[in-house]
């Protein structure tokens, strides 16, 4: 598009970095501005749970160096966030009262941790992970003896309890629902990784409500519903995020929950845009559904540069993501819903970090879904299958002498 020269990004995330990368991949020349609020410049999130916890002094997360950004031409701002989109002006106001002039906009802004404002109000020894400064902080409290609660089973509160374990502490986790993982992993798969927790120690409490909390000294005492009483030299709790929606709301933009855009990106207004936690896209299936991974931020990124430049952009591949826990390594990709799930291989919860197979979700007859634990080179073969709705065929796909290569 020739009238595209200004386009500012706001988000310098791990959306609004690959949106920068795809615009120059694909010749924009114009100019290109991000604003972010963190001080950082833009970083990769997956460690934070992990590796920045396990090895701080290896790990490095950067996406874009500023030599990097500055040879892309990119104008960075930073530690300076954005207070108000001026849509009928083109406009965004900063925190400090400037005001940066936009062509096309794209709204990255992530979302913010879910609050528990009973452990907040305790102040010390209660934590969250959202951001480099908040896996930072865990670094001395996950140490040998320490007694962690950790409030929330889903994929964060499990990689942190992975990482507790590894550092020899003694946790606990507290889940609501009667799953780990329950959003995003099918019931079969969900079991095992539960018995793979409980195998390394780590004391899992599902269905299990808190019905108060206080200090007393050094230690934070958790009250469950049922009168027990757990103590802990500190808690972590990751319930899930609230999408940073603010901006677009009071701009007049269509928000739900996220900022609602279309298959382009697109929000309620044409010229701006919004990629990653923070917005909540149609789907094949009608409604709008947000998708918090890391590929989705690529992907949308993706999305829109190709739009904002008028290129056309390839079919979405199926969603994808991951986790590594307890020296594991899990792929998820398509539906999780799937109404049956088949399983290559041996699942054996004793072998633990040992285990390898595959698992295949079906619904009507089609490969819908997949699962690779320690066999990602089959992640991209389970891709393909679902990409293609595949029929399942038991003989043929559960038989290990198969290569998985040749009936993709």
């Amino acid at each position: 598009m020739s009238n595209v020269n200004n386009i500012v990004i706001v988000g310098a995330g791990q959306a609004g970095a690959s949106a920068i990368l795809e615009l120059r991949g694909n010749k924009y020349e114009g100019k290109i501005t991000l604003i972010g609020d963190e001080s950082h410049l833009p970083y990769e999130r997956p460690p934070l749970s992990k590796d920045v916890i396990l090895k701080p002094e290896d790990t490095k997360i950067e996406i874009l160096s500023e030599q990097k950004l500055a040879d892309l031409g990119v104008e960075t701002i930073r530690g300076n966030g954005v207070m108000k989109i001026n849509a009928e002006a083109k406009t965004v106001e900063l925190l400090n009262g400037d005001v940066v002039a936009y062509d096309k906009l794209l709204l990255a802004t992530g979302g913010a941790a879910r609050r528990l404002p009973n452990f907040d109000a305790l102040g010390k020894h209660v934590y969250t992970l959202r951001n480099l400064e908040d896996s930072q902080a865990l670094v001395p409290v996950l140490q040998a003896g320490r007694r962690i609660i950790l409030i929330g089973g889903g994929v964060i509160g499990l990689e942190l309890a992975s990482s507790a374990r590894y550092k020899d502490c003694q946790v606990t986790v507290i889940e609501m629902g009667p799953m780990v993982m329950g959003r995003c992993s099918p019931q079969i798969l969900s079991e095992f990784l539960l018995e793979q927790h409980r195998q390394n120690q780590v004391d899992v409490r599902l269905e299990t409500k808190i019905a108060d909390c206080r200090l007393d000294g050094e230690e934070v005492v958790v009250t469950l519903e049922g009168g027990e009483e757990l103590r802990a030299d500190a808690v972590v709790y990751g319930i899930g995020i609230v999408p940073n929606a603010q901006l677009a709301l009071d701009a007049g933009l269509d928000v739900d929950v996220a900022i609602k855009v279309n298959e382009h990106c697109q929000t309620s207004n044409a010229d701006i845009y919004a990629a990653g936690d923070v917005a909540t896209q149609l789907r094949d299936c009608g409604n709008h559904r947000r998708v918090e991974t890391w590929e989705n931020a690529n992907l949308q990124a993706g999305i829109f540069a190709r739009h904002v430049m008028g290129v056309e952009h390839p079919k979405a591949n199926p969603a994808w993501f991951w986790t590594d826990q307890l020296n594991i390594n899990f792929q998820f990709v398509g539906d999780m819903a799937a109404a049956e799930w088949h399983i290559r291989g041996e699942m054996d919860a004793a072998k633990g970090a040992d285990n390898s197979f595959v698992m295949y979700g079906v619904t009507d007859g089609q490969i819908v879904g997949g699962i690779t634990v320690n066999a990602a080179k089959e992640m991209r073969h389970l891709k393909k299958m679902i990409s293609k709705n595949t029929a399942f065929d038991v003989e043929k796909h559960l038989d290990i002498a198969q290569d998985l290569r040749k009936i993709a």
